[in-house]
């Protein structure tokens, strides 16, 4: 059956090559264009939250705190030392760059940048993560002093968002339009025609962000030149397709990014641990990532992978068992002859309406009618945040430490407080959650935030269903562009064209 739906879900890739090929772009001079699924939301770091978001903000901010390949914090623009458990100091390098404005950055844009984000009456999302901190202080232009309410071994690795200038730092929506950062690259403009055009400040190269929705849209237009570079987002067999491509190269690794099913655990019908339960075993992710991902993903159990030093590699899936599921529904009275109906909601990108038509059969064959509803971006993410939603699927990208679990699963982190979209509210996660937080030992955190991965996959308030591999593929004029596991943009920084090298 799966096989039959992928065929008829195959792009019409040659049917369609001539009609979109003959209104190509003129390239801009001295760019490199890069193809996205979908804009950005919000380029203001204080209230960024979506992936596209959160990778072209690395490359227009400077942050405190980075991360190595062990997901380990290291410096990005300051070095720090423990005075006490509860004080941190942090002094800026001598290598910071000036904002883009001309202003130069200093400890007063970091302190405004933190004191924005803990204030509750911004309801910046990532206020929650930082709870800890209770004073910050500025004894000279590039120290600040972090007094916090509790000891954390991991809490120089919470300071990564990027820092904005004090003087703007109020201006809120006009910001995200129009940021103004320090990093590498320079916010030049955003067009009405779906771009986003920045400056990369040591050589001028320019640098475009085109919104280009369709997959097989992407590629045709990477075929003929209009786009450089495209990543993640695309159907198997269009990366199949660009195999035989001359003009192209294809690079692969193993990704973290985790995908889910996320659930409304107000809803008076998904608040039945046996209906999550139900979707759980209906859904067959094996063969999902299979036929449908062409094996470039692998099963998930948890939000962290189980290589993540935080990890629980003792999990087991969900296993596909269609018979347990129908047995689950039929104790609250749902079954074939009586389906149980869902609403499903998720963007309009091809990919993942393909994915939900997949779910939407394998479903319907345990007994539940599942109603697709597909939105533009922002509708959809707007209603996801709301918590106007039964079903929904999206994934969580670059994590890197176990504090994700406050802010996706705590009591206190419902939106726009943080990340708990499915309403999830359960006293033993909370108490799981505080208890690791309350260790300044790593081991004695890993402890309890494998207990915590373990009660949440029992009790479901999202199903897990795999890490996604990152596939980027590159025209052959752009050269030294690097994927990560998390699929940052970061390799625009070292990105070249052929005739520049």
């Amino acid at each position: 059956m799966l096989n039959k739906i992928r065929y008829l879900l195959r792009p019409a890739i040659f049917v369609c090559t001539a009609l979109f090929l003959s209104a190509c772009n003129q390239p801009v001079e001295n760019a490199v264009r890069f193809g996205l699924a979908s804009m950005p939301s919000n380029l203001d770091p204080l209230y960024a939250t979506d992936a596209a978001s959160s990778r072209i903000g690395r490359l227009l901010f400077q942050k405190l705190v980075d991360f190595d390949d062990s997901k380990m914090p290291v410096p990005g623009i300051s070095n720090w030392e423990k005075i006490s458990e509860t004080h941190y100091r942090f002094r800026l390098n001598e290598n910071v760059k000036n904002f883009h404005n001309g202003d130069v950055l200093s400890s007063a844009d970091v302190k405004a940048t933190y004191e924005f984000v803990l204030d509750k009456n911004n309801a910046s999302p990532h206020g929650a993560a930082l709870n800890m901190i209770e004073l910050i202080e500025t004894p000279d232009a590039s120290s600040i002093d972090f007094f916090l309410s509790r000891a954390d071994p991991l809490f120089p690795a919470y300071l990564v968002i990027g820092i904005v200038p004090k003087k703007l730092i109020q201006q809120k929506h006009a910001f995200g339009k129009q940021p103004v950062g320090s990093g590498e690259f320079k916010f030049v403009n955003r067009s009405e025609e779906g771009k986003i055009n920045l400056l990369r400040l040591r050589d001028n190269l320019k640098l475009q962000f085109i919104h280009v929705p369709k997959p097989t849209v992407r590629v045709l237009k990477l075929m003929r030149g209009e786009i450089d570079i495209i990543q993640n987002d695309l159907l198997p067999e269009l990366i199949t397709y660009l195999n035989d491509n001359d003009e192209v190269e294809i690079h692969q690794i193993k990704g973290s990014n985790f995908k889910y099913i996320g659930f409304n655990m107000e809803d008076p019908v998904l608040k039945h641990i046996e209906v999550r339960q139900a979707i759980a075993y209906g859904i067959n992710r094996q063969e999902i990532i299979q036929y449908v991902y062409g094996d470039t993903a692998r099963e998930a159990t948890a939000l962290l992978p189980p290589d993540h030093w935080a990890g629980n590699p003792a999990l087991k899936s969900y296993a596909h068992d269609p018979e347990k599921a129908k047995s689950l529904l039929k104790k609250l009275g749902y079954g074939p002859s009586n389906p149980l109906p869902l609403t499903y909601k998720t963007s309009s990108d091809p990919f993942g309406l393909r994915l939900a038509t997949i779910y939407q059969n394998q479903l319907a064959q345990v007994g539940i009618e599942m109603d697709i509803r597909s939105y533009d971006w922002g509708t959809f993410y707007g209603d996801i945040k709301q918590g106007r939603f039964q079903l929904y699927s999206l994934a969580w990208i670059g994590i890197k430490t176990p504090d994700i679990f406050r802010y996706t699963s705590h009591s206190d982190a419902i939106p726009p407080k943080g990340a708990n979209r499915g309403r999830y509210i359960d006293k033993e996660a909370d108490n799981l959650i505080e208890k690791a937080e309350s260790y300044a030992d790593l081991n004695q955190q890993a402890n309890y935030y494998r207990q915590l991965q373990a009660h949440l996959l029992e009790q479901l308030p999202y199903v897990p269903l795999w890490y996604e591999d990152q596939v980027v593929i590159i025209r052959n004029n752009v050269k030294q562009y690097s994927i990560s596991a998390d699929g940052n943009y970061d390799g625009l920084k070292t990105v070249k064209l052929a005739g520049s090298i």
